[in-house]
């Protein structure tokens, strides 16, 4: 069962199902259009109509069955290293190559399927294709995350991802050097016009996408740099920071080809550093903080000793 709450913004105003297919994509278009049709939508209270345009403001309810996955989600026992955990959380440092959850192509070897592995009762909080999980990291970069043990943490946390209180600083080294020591990139962000497995700021359906940086340290041909997302858009930092021209180190998908230099990276230079959120039922503001992995820490020392 899936049950959700949103609440519009001002650049989300769009049809009801395509609002629905970006918030909930583990549910099918016709999954969606089934249930609107069904009434197990609301907006402000009231059913929802086939069609129906959203306006800035609405509050979207859900509740609906979702879609039964094929096979069943199997518990494995992958490695976590888990940072913090009580009755109601979990928070984990992900180490980078891990897939937080399974999907098309892909069935185990996720973080889910150890989730469930060690916490069974995982499975049976929030959706059953991503038991638990709230919020995501890609699988090139490492770091912080929490995942929910109760529903009730889970509702509590996927609210304040939604109203944007969740504090996340990522760090990441940038190729050349930057203007300004610190800033904000403010350009829209969305699918990709052509290549569909990737986002750009040159989409013909943009978002709203902020992200600021604050430089850290220069070197010679790079900028190592404090990241905070104020929106969450899908690869938003990794993005942005090709789109001004400063590509992540090791970026692969978004940043240019620099020769020997580029292919010589072993991984992509982006950590999940710090993290904070108010606890769901404590109410007190938790804040955790992960140092950089040994393979970045290592990369970064080699940029200081070409400084």
């Amino acid at each position: 069962m899936i049950k959700s709450r949103f609440q519009v913004t001002a650049d989300e105003i769009k049809r009801l199902d395509l609002y629905l297919k970006e918030k909930i994509p583990e549910l099918s278009r016709s999954r969606i259009q089934a249930a609107i049709k069904d009434g197990q939508i609301k907006v402000n209270g009231l059913t929802a109509r086939p069609g129906q345009k959203l306006k800035a403001g609405e509050v979207v309810e859900v509740l609906v069955e979702e879609e039964a996955p094929v096979g069943q989600l199997q518990p494995q026992p992958i490695e976590l290293k888990v940072v913090y955990e009580d009755e109601q959380i979990l928070v984990i440092d992900k180490p980078a190559g891990l897939v937080v959850h399974p999907g098309a192509g892909l069935t185990g070897g996720t973080l889910v399927n150890g989730l469930i592995f060690y916490y069974p009762e995982i499975k049976k909080v929030g959706s059953p294709l991503r038991p638990g999980i709230v919020h995501r990291l890609d699988k090139e970069t490492s770091g912080l995350m929490v995942m929910a043990r109760t529903q009730t943490a889970y509702n509590s946390l996927r609210q304040q991802f939604e109203d944007r209180t969740v504090e996340k600083t990522y760090l990441g080294l940038a190729r050349g050097r930057f203007k300004e020591k610190e800033g904000i990139i403010a350009l829209p962000v969305g699918r990709h016009p052509s290549e569909r497995q990737k986002m750009s700021v040159k989409s013909n359906k943009p978002r709203v996408a902020l992200t600021r940086y604050e430089v850290i340290q220069e070197f010679q041909h790079s900028t190592f740099l404090a990241l905070k997302p104020l929106t969450g858009r899908t690869h938003q930092i990794r993005v942005h920071l090709a789109a001004i021209g400063h590509p992540l180190v090791g970026d692969s998908r978004y940043g240019q080809p620099e020769g020997n230099r580029q292919k010589r990276e072993s991984r992509l230079f982006l950590h999940a550093f710090k993290l904070s959120f108010r606890h769901p039922v404590s109410d007190q503001q938790l804040a955790f903080e992960s140092p950089l992995p040994p393979a970045l820490q290592s990369r970064l020392e080699r940029e200081k000793r070409e400084k």
